[in-house]
This record gives C-alpha cells, sequence and structure tokens, in this order.
C-alpha cells in the first residue's frame, strides 16, 4: 500500500512540472492550421466570370418561358456562343430545332438571317450577285442573307453540293470571296443549321469537310410524356399569342465579344491538353472507325471545355468538361466502319467506349 502511494505522488509531481505547450505548438504537433491563418486564405477566380454567369442564366430563363425540358441541347448551344463555333442540330421534324434557333436569336441582339435551303438553292442566294447598276455603268455587289451575325440554315441537307460548299469558307475563315474581292463577316458570326435525318427523298448528304466546320452536332429526342403535357398546356394557354412576342433581349453584340474573349483566358492544365489529343489520336487508331478525327476535333474540344468552365462558373478546365464536349464535338466528324455500322453501332457509342478506355489526369 505505501509503495503504491509513493509512485502516485510521484507522478502528480511529474504532471505538476510538465511545462504547458503553447497554441503555436499544439498547432504544429497536431498538424492543424488555426482559423484565423485559413481564413487569410484568398478562393477567389482568376477571372471575373460574375457578369457572364448573370447574363447566360438570364438566357436560360427567356428560352425556358417557351422551351420545356431539353436542358442538355440549350446549354450545348450557349457553349458553342461562348466557344465561337457553329452548331447543327439534327432531329426528326417537330421537335423544336428551328423554334429553339429563332428563340436564341431573339435574346442576342444580333443582326439575324434565315436561309430556307431547297434544291433550287444557287450559291448567289446565299453569298450576293452582282448587280449593274444602269445610272452609273458598273456592277454593284449586293450582299446576300448570310451577312448577318446569326443566321439559322433550315433543312441545310436539302440543298445540293454546289450550294453546300458555298458556306466553306464563310463557316471556317468568317469571310467571303466573290469575283476576287474578299468581304469579311462582322463579329459575331454564328451559323445554326438544321437537318432531319430520316428523310433521303430529296437531300443532300453534307460533305465531310463541311461537317468539320461544325463545333456541335446536337441530337434531339422526343420529349417524355411529362415534357409532353406540358407542352400542351402551354400551347393551350396562348390563345392567340405568338410564343416569341414576349422574349427579351439579354445580350448585346459588343458583350458576347467581351465573353468569347473572357472564355479563351481560362486556364487548362497541360496534362489535360495531353487527356484530348490521346481521346482524338484514338479515333484514328480505333478499328470500329473508317475515319478518325483531325486536329481541329482537338482544337474545337479544347474551346468547348472552356465554354463548358465558363457556363459553370470556373475559370479552368476539368476532365469532366472535356468528357462531355467530346461526344458532340465527335460524332459528326468520325466514321464508323462499315461492317460495325450494319451491326447497328453508332459514331456515339464508340466514342464513349474511347473515353472510357482513356485513362483520365489526375
Amino acid at each position: 500500500m505505501t509503495e503504491s502511494f509513493e509512485n502516485e505522488n510521484m507522478d502528480n509531481t511529474n504532471a505538476e512540472n510538465v511545462t504547458p505547450q503553447t497554441e503555436a505548438d499544439n498547432s504544429v504537433n497536431t498538424g492543424f492550421t488555426s482559423t484565423t491563418e485559413s481564413e487569410n486564405i484568398n478562393f477567389e477566380s482568376r477571372l471575373d466570370l460574375k457578369e457572364l454567369q448573370k447574363s447566360i442564366a438570364a438566357v436560360k430563363q427567356e428560352i425556358s418561358s417557351v422551351i420545356v425540358g431539353q436542358s442538355k441541347m440549350i446549354d450545348q448551344l450557349l457553349v458553342a456562343i461562348l466557344s465561337n463555333g457553329h452548331v447543327l442540330l439534327e432531329g426528326v421534324p417537330g421537335v423544336a430545332k428551328t423554334i429553339t434557333a429563332k428563340l436564341l436569336s431573339k435574346t442576342l441582339s444580333l443582326h439575324f438571317s434565315r436561309i430556307q435551303f431547297t434544291p433550287d438553292l444557287m450559291p448567289s442566294d446565299i453569298l450576293g450577285t452582282s448587280v449593274f447598276d444602269l445610272s452609273k455603268s458598273e456592277f454593284n455587289f449586293k450582299k446576300g442573307p448570310v451577312f448577318s451575325n446569326f443566321v439559322l440554315i433550315d433543312e441545310i441537307n436539302r440543298a445540293p453540293a454546289k450550294t453546300q460548299a458555298a458556306l466553306f469558307e464563310v463557316m471556317e475563315e468568317r469571310q467571303i470571296t466573290v469575283e476576287g474581292a474578299t468581304y469579311t463577316m462582322e463579329a459575331p458570326f454564328l451559323v445554326i443549321a438544321t437537318q432531319n435525318p430520316i428523310e433521303q427523298e430529296g437531300t443532300y448528304r453534307l460533305p465531310e469537310a463541311q461537317l468539320d466546320r461544325f463545333l456541335f452536332k446536337i441530337n434531339i429526342d422526343y420529349p417524355n410524356l411529362t415534357e409532353e403535357i406540358a407542352i400542351l398546356q402551354r400551347e393551350n394557354a396562348l390563345q392567340n399569342k405568338e410564343k416569341l412576342d414576349n422574349i427579351n433581349k439579354v445580350l448585346s453584340q459588343a458583350e458576347i465579344i467581351k465573353y468569347q474573349a473572357l472564355v479563351k483566358q481560362i486556364v487548362i492544365e497541360p496534362q489535360l491538353l495531353e487527356y484530348i489529343a490521346k481521346i482524338v489520336t484514338n479515333t484514328r487508331d480505333n478499328a470500329f472507325l473508317y475515319l478518325g478525327a483531325s486536329p481541329r476535333a482537338s482544337i474545337a474540344i479544347l474551346n468547348a471545355a472552356k465554354g463548358y468552365a465558363a457556363l459553370r462558373g470556373r475559370d479552368f478546365v476539368t476532365p469532366e468538361d472535356i468528357k462531355e464536349s467530346a461526344i458532340p464535338v465527335l460524332q459528326h466528324r468520325v466514321m464508323v466502319a462499315p461492317e460495325r455500322e450494319m451491326e447497328g453501332l453508332t459514331s456515339e457509342e464508340i466514342i464513349k467506349q474511347i473515353i472510357d478506355t482513356v485513362e483520365i489526369p489526375r
């Protein structure tokens, strides 16, 4: 008993002689920083995207007042605008391809023109032609409907090859050359084209060179039952009113140009550039594909990924932005091998497989 009592006293004495640790020592030993220190860390974005975010939200609100659902398609259209890219909308008749393009144009303070492609349409009907002025005895160039900021080409696959070829230069270089004179398009210049994938009679397949000039190909599906009911309810409530009457303009021409320049400054790490390159080069070595994607596709994924990052309020690109951009960028730029196409494989499914096999950088 005595021995136990003495040991207990010694323990108490030692405890009293221990020098208490300071708060700084505790923070070092435990591995945690103090609350005051962590509050001084600044996590603010390097680019100010607040104004862009506010404008994009306003555009979405205007579009959703008419279009039911299709949130993914609306995001893709907005990314294309931010990335300064053209869009091909594909879907069966009646799924709001044309109305969506017209609705988007109403929210933008841009000069808008619509061109209805038909089998008898000539290149001069798009680009313009020289007209002889009798009073001055000289030819004057009369600009065609392509001289606009926002061009809607309805049923693009109904025009013959020579008419489609008239779009090659203007879509890629934002200029046209007529009779030796070059005319530059006013920025921004955006083309949204629609086509019906079902009808083959009276249509002309788009050449690969033209498909490659579209940033995105967006496939529009049928609405589900809930969305179909909502469409009928809105249509019934309209009575004699027009769908686009109450749409407000949100973005000005200057704002769009400013936001496009801002998106270009979004940061992307070197390993993500390599990730994009691996996805694109895998399309060229894939046994299921007859034709792979070109370097233009790599640049398109880069620009689209930056657009997605801006849409989500980030000043840096993530692998998810790249994965979401890859399918709409690549699906119209590759060709499925004939034997695989007969088996029912689509370019979208093959691209998904490629994305799954490429290792995501850490």
